[in-house]
């Protein structure tokens, strides 16, 4: 009853065709705003925004990437970590270099390097797809992060091998650095989640990501009909590789602070933002926050759960406990809602709408 769209009456094709055509849907994403914004930040302790909320928005970021190639341009990437890494280092090196510059632009400079180096390994997508497809950008995976370690220049020929973010403020306030506040590296990352989710979902309804789904459906197809296979699918690992670079960025200056290569290797980044696309669902851009979600909240209740009804499980048992079920709910999404939480999402909402007859 209090969730239909009866009486809401669309006088124009802009309002037929916004984002939240329903008036209860942009409440309730009004008060998630609110909520990120004005409630999460008083109430959350150092330890929440460190150990949960900033590495949740900024795997969110980066799942929305490999949502756009994987799950728009049905093109399978392994590479996520690897573009991360070059989002990071490439961040690093700008703003070592020139640090006069302002680190918001830093980061969109960081991100098209790390968009034309993801349209140099997706090239070979033209002519394989699939499972090769995934290998390619394995040997991506692979070789990027042999050059950050091996190449000293990159690491600005530090004997340790790490790269550390130096402070930078923007409109003087300190979001990187040790000294900046958890409070104003959270709202980076919650500013940029939310302009480029909503740049995504734009972007995804528009010709490009329809551009994007023909290709994914049936490139031969979309071939006739006069898309450019090269073109599209070089569009598709351009955006997602910035939007993973972007990510990469944050992930070195908000969140560590201090990396080495290891941190961005296939086993720590780009398997659980696949596991992130996979969970939350194929081709959505809520999916891909869903899945960041629960990915990141639930190593913690897996951790803190046991002692709570007085059970003590080791460290290395939990660990092999968390695998197992990513294993098993990878498995569940694939056979019984290949669409992931996305899809339950969508299911419960439109019982809602039919209360209190569901069918």
């Amino acid at each position: 009853m209090f969730y239909r769209e009866a009486g809401q009456f669309k006088s124009s094709y802009q309002a037929d065709q916004a984002i939240f055509p329903i008036v209860q849907d942009r409440w309730f994403m009004a008060l998630v705003i609110a909520v990120a914004f004005v409630f999460i930040p008083f109430f959350a302790d150092e330890y929440w925004h460190q150990a949960v909320i900033i590495p949740f928005l900024i795997m969110s970021l980066a799942a929305i990437g490999l949502n756009i190639l994987t799950g728009y341009a049905g093109l399978v990437s392994l590479g996520t970590g690897a573009f991360m890494a070059v989002g990071g280092y490439a961040t690093y090196k700008i703003s070592t270099a020139f640090p006069e510059l302002n680190i918001i632009i830093v980061f969109f400079l960081a991100g098209g390097i790390t968009a034309a180096v993801g349209m140099v390994f997706g090239a070979p997508s033209l002519r394989i797809k699939g499972f090769y497809l995934a290998v390619a950008t394995l040997a991506a995976q692979f070789f990027i992060l042999w050059c950050f370690n091996k190449v000293e220049w990159f690491f600005n020929y530090s004997p340790s091998g790490t790269i550390t973010a130096p402070p930078r403020e923007v409109f003087g306030i300190l979001i990187s650095g040790p000294e900046a506040e958890p409070l104003a590296r959270y709202y980076t990352c919650l500013i940029f989640l939310c302009v480029f989710a909503l740049a995504a979902k734009n972007m995804v309804r528009g010709h490009v990501g329809r551009s994007w789904m023909a290709i994914r459906d049936m490139d031969i197809a979309a071939e006739i009909i006069g898309i450019r296979p090269l073109q599209t699918k070089l569009s598709a690992f351009g955006i997602s590789s910035f939007y993973c670079g972007i990510a990469g960025a944050l992930y070195v200056f908000c969140w560590l602070g201090s990396v080495e290569t290891e941190a961005f290797d296939i086993l720590n980044v780009s398997f659980p933002v696949l596991f992130m696309v996979i969970i939350g669902g194929l081709g959505s851009i809520l999916g891909s926050i869903l899945g960041a979600a629960f990915v990141t909240l639930l190593p913690i209740f897996l951790t803190n759960a046991p002692p709570m009804v007085g059970l003590v499980i080791a460290a290395d048992l939990a660990k092999h406990v968390e695998e197992i079920i990513f294993g098993l709910l990878i498995m569940f999404f694939l056979i019984v809602e290949p669409h992931g939480l996305n899809r339950l999402w969508q299911i419960a909402k439109e019982k809602i709408r039919q209360w209190p007859f569901p069918y």
